[in-house]
């Protein structure tokens, strides 16, 4: 009961400094207030990165290789001329694969071309990307269909001229009339809508299907030249559930090191990608954002655990009398160690919710201008009030350590 009375005392100490020193305090605890508004907000910024970026790694599976010509990789010295005279993957490359592949659960051939139009009687929409895919594009990409169907085994295997399109191009094109059965025209060809994909949105990989077509491969095979490097062509390996993603890269290194007969002294003709790749260089990035704003947070509250310190020391120096009171009372020198510390927590706990507010209020209105969403999590909040609570510990303790050690005479003299 004691503690809690003492802790009272401090909070009324500390709103009674700031009620009759308004513009001092304020002035004290804004530097407080800057360097956790500051640290809080760059770290719920690169947390919401973070979120959106491992809900896009899951949309595409987190279990996935994708063998391709280039590899994802980032840096000054990125070997370019190594990696032009590789082949691309083919369609070769691509049955064989599904024919000696034990640890995967879908193995598909893609192709993509961007930039094309889309057309329906008199409408159209533009700045659409069309891609192709063999039949297993359901078991290597995750997305779900408003209406209509995937393709069936005959329509991949005979490449009928049927597609599955975006909610985006839907909207476009038809408005509120039901898409499946329509037939569009595309790549110069008339094709039949048979589902339209679930409207996702635009995440941080640019993977929504929102503005896409797709069509089976052996149907674009009619139209494009689907082995051409200016349609990307990829294999995707979706790994099987129970197989961690080293022992499915290992086996589908070893494998394709079998197709393209390499010998072993030979480098890998081939890149094996994956979204952890990616993921790990935007950490990356994002480790040293966090590290510059513990940076440029912590000279704000360094300088600010300075004014708390000058604070508590006026406050000392103004209740001294008080003090003096207090120690012929009986109080204990611990009780006024700590009724002073508390005294400072106090304060440090004010500014950091002042800047807690500030990055509330940011997050919000940055939200209403965009389209993204900056989320204070609680172990941000936690974060700042910890702060808070440590830097008023250290700058309250040394004038709460000299107001306990005041004779009491000397005191109440004063």
């Amino acid at each position: 009961m004691i503690i809690f009375r003492l802790i009272g005392e401090s909070f009324r100490f500390a709103f009674d400094a700031l009620r009759q020193n308004k513009l001092r305090t304020m002035l004290s605890l804004l530097a407080i207030t800057i360097g956790i508004f500051v640290i809080i907000f760059v770290f719920s910024g690169v947390d919401t990165f973070r979120g959106k970026l491992q809900a896009s790694v899951d949309k595409l599976g987190s279990n996935t290789i994708y063998i391709q010509k280039w590899p994802w990789s980032f840096g000054d010295n990125y070997p370019w001329w190594k990696y032009a005279n590789r082949p691309e993957p083919s369609i070769r490359d691509f049955e064989t694969l599904r024919e000696r592949m034990e640890n995967a659960d879908g193995i598909t051939f893609e192709i993509s071309t961007g930039n094309r139009t889309i057309k329906y009687r008199s409408g159209s929409v533009e700045g659409i990307s069309v891609s192709a895919a063999s039949q297993d594009f359901n078991k290597t990409w995750n997305f779900e269909l408003q209406s209509g169907r995937y393709f069936t085994d005959n329509e991949s295997t005979n490449g009928t001229p049927v597609c599955l399109i975006g909610a985006e191009i839907a909207e476009g094109l038809f408005g509120s009339d039901e898409p499946v059965g329509k037939q569009v025209q595309i790549l110069g060809r008339r094709v039949t809508v048979i589902g339209v994909f679930v409207k996702e949105g635009e995440d941080m990989l640019g993977t929504s299907l929102d503005k896409s077509v797709n069509i089976p491969i052996n149907f674009a095979k009619g139209i494009l030249d689907i082995q051409n490097e200016r349609y990307n062509p990829q294999i995707t390996v979706r790994g099987s559930e129970n197989v961690s993603l080293e022992e499915v890269e290992s086996e589908l290194k070893g494998v394709m090191r079998s197709i393209h007969r390499l010998r072993p002294n030979q480098e890998d003709d081939f890149a094996l990608n994956k979204t952890t790749i990616l993921s790990n260089q935007l950490n990356k990035m994002f480790d040293v954002v966090n590290i510059a704003g513990w940076v440029i947070g912590g000279f704000s509250i360094l300088v600010g655990g300075f004014s708390i310190a000058n604070i508590m020391f006026v406050s000392v120096k103004e209740r001294t009398n008080i003090i003096g009171i207090q120690k012929s009372l009986g109080a204990k020198r611990y009780f006024i160690l700590l009724q002073f510390i508390f005294e400072a927590i106090s304060l440090c706990i004010l500014g950091g919710i002042l800047g807690l507010l500030l990055v509330f209020l940011l997050a919000m209105a940055i939200g209403a201008i965009t389209d993204f969403h900056i989320i204070l999590g609680v172990d941000n909040i936690v974060l700042g009030i910890g702060i808070s609570v440590v830097i008023g510990t250290i700058s309250g303790f040394w004038p709460a350590y000299s107001a306990s050690r005041l004779d009491p005479v000397e005191a109440i003299r004063s």
